[in-house]
């Protein structure tokens, strides 16, 4: 929930970097992008150092590291200094994920791991980010009238509570952790391999052999390029409808929400997926492709609304049905990799967010310039920005990942030589 809290604040900040420093899309995405270029290259890397090490220590650090780095950014005035502050965020949020998969491969029963990877994932991760515009926008800035630099320090403090409470309170597998009795760690440990010998790093070169998980990185380099626009122009795009700060912190939720709530439907409608088809491999491949099949056909609904609130609720209803495949690439990569779920959560990761790089500054920010004008309206210059074009390759972007989650068989685990290492 604090990562996404935190990474969400961009919504209110950019728009606020537009009116203070004149920047404009493209410069806007440029920014951005420096963030996505450290955590796509953080992903791996992170994957591999959790695995080894565990997460106790290695997730405090990085949520300890993470909001460091919005203070950072908040006293920055430059832009150098901005991008150099959004690398160090990037690479301190990009262990984020592959840590949590590491952690619910080790606390959650595999019976309903998907479920709770949805609640844990997708519905609280999304929850935060649909909080994050409410509480530093319409609450901290609206009501309270506090200075974006001071509403992002505020936020920062959240997350070096967390990262103190995580240190403390958890321990990295049940069998370190006398709270939990000997029932609970055999059902804990039904999936995991036998013996002792494992390696302790996962070969890459042997990892992409595997052609379900090649299938997934293409897929999640369309998926988040098309999701990255929730990320990066949403507080922009409802403040173009000529409404208060306040009012788009609210409207910009809507959304989030809808993806929160998707997350959390869709680990559940996984696991029930998989029961009455009988096929892992089917329950899966159902729930990857269609609620992005869905998604694409709203998002032309959404756009084609006149009223804000209408249109927000259409984008609620996109991120829902975008949003409830989530849990079933965290439940495939736990399939797929079994003991090294955070190395191969990992790579996908790093698939999407390479996808999530690319698109903003080479074709969001240009684009969305393409379809800017200046009009005069009883004597006063207006910026007007036509969005909808940037929806349609969203949309084209969903269908994409719908056909693409056709051909993953979930089933095939990655071959690992036990015996070496």
């Amino acid at each position: 929930m604090v990562l996404y809290l935190h990474r969400y604040t961009w919504l209110v900040i950019r728009p606020e970097l537009a009116k203070e420093y004149g920047y404009t899309n493209t410069e806007l995405e440029q920014i951005f992008a420096f963030f996505q270029v450290s955590y796509t290259l953080g992903q791996i890397p992170a994957g591999i150092i959790c695995d080894f090490f565990g997460a106790r220590v290695f997730l405090s650090t990085i949520v300890f590291s993470w909001s460091i780095s919005l203070v950072i950014f908040a006293v920055a005035g430059t832009y150098l200094t901005f991008c150099a502050s959004r690398l160090i965020f990037g690479v301190a949020q990009a262990g984020a994920y592959p840590s949590l998969s590491n952690v619910s491969r080790n606390w959650f029963p595999p019976k309903n791991r998907t479920t709770m990877q949805g609640f844990v994932a997708s519905f609280a991760g999304r929850a935060g980010a649909a909080l994050a515009p409410i509480i530093m926008a319409t609450i901290l800035m609206g009501y309270f009238g506090l200075g974006w630099r001071t509403a992002i320090i505020i936020m920062a403090a959240i997350g070096l509570i967390l990262a103190a409470a995580f240190y403390l309170y958890y321990r990295n597998d049940p069998k370190s952790d006398t709270r939990v009795n000997d029932h609970e760690k055999a059902l804990l440990m039904e999936d995991k391999y036998p013996g002792k010998s494992q390696r302790k790093v996962m070969s890459f070169k042997q990892a992409m052999k595997n052609r379900s998980l090649v299938t997934m990185v293409i897929a999640q380099v369309s998926n988040a390029g098309a999701d990255i626009v929730y990320t990066t122009v949403l507080g922009s795009f409802f403040l173009s409808k000529q409404i208060s700060i306040e009012e788009m912190g609210i409207y910009a939720s809507f959304p989030l929400f809808g993806g929160a709530v998707g997350g959390f439907v869709g680990g559940y409608l996984n696991d029930f997926a998989i029961r009455l088809t009988g096929s892992r491999k089917w329950g899966r491949r159902i729930m990857g492709s269609t609620g992005k099949v869905i998604a694409a056909g709203c998002v032309f609904i959404a756009i084609a609304q006149t009223s804000v609130f209408a249109l927000a609720v259409g984008l609620f209803v996109v991120k829902f049905f975008s949003d409830w495949s989530q849990p079933t690439v965290w439940g495939t990569c736990t399939d797929i990799g079994g003991p090294y779920s955070a190395t191969v959560f990992s790579i996908v990761n790093t698939a999407g967010n390479f996808g999530a790089f690319l698109v903003p500054p080479f074709l969001i920010g240009p684009l969305l310039d393409r379809y800017t004008s200046t009009e005069v309206v009883e004597g006063v210059s207006q910026t007007i920005t036509d969005y909808n074009p940037m929806f349609a390759v969203v949309a084209g972007l969903y269908f994409l990942t719908a056909l693409l989650w056709l051909t993953i068989d979930c089933t095939k685990r990655i071959e690992l030589k036990m015996n070496e290492g």
